[in-house]
């Protein structure tokens, strides 16, 4: 039922930076957990970041990206941000938004609603 719409990919090189945004449809973006995934070409789809839909908005990130990468909300727009710091070619992939649930405390966008995803390329 919520649209999404990312935006900020491009190609950047080895340590640079990228700020992915995603604006939701609807106001009640708010309820919902959100997720960034990424696929890259001949590889398997990877769950990078989450964050919960509660006032204190945990955060959950995968091993390859934590302390690299920021997932963050601003509920008043309805958007979602995933900064992207000391980026690595090995984060080239497409970057998808997605809104979703938490299954046995594991987020998973499967159910829920996907966005058309952004491209990342990071080369020298």
């Amino acid at each position: 039922q919520v649209q999404l719409v990312e935006s900020g990919g491009g190609l950047v090189q080895p340590g640079g930076s990228l700020r992915l945004s995603c604006v939701a449809s609807r106001t009640i973006f708010t309820i919902y957990a959100m997720g960034w995934y990424r696929q890259a070409p001949g590889k398997q789809r990877e769950l990078v970041a989450d964050i919960s839909s509660g006032s204190g908005g945990r955060t959950t990130y995968a091993d390859s990206v934590k302390g690299r990468f920021t997932i963050s909300r601003d509920n008043a727009k309805n958007t979602l941000y995933l900064q992207m710091n000391s980026l690595k070619p090995e984060d080239t992939a497409v970057y998808y938004c997605t809104q979703g649930a938490y299954y046995s405390g594991r987020y998973s966008g499967e159910f829920g609603s996907w966005g058309q995803g952004t491209q990342v390329t990071v080369s020298p």
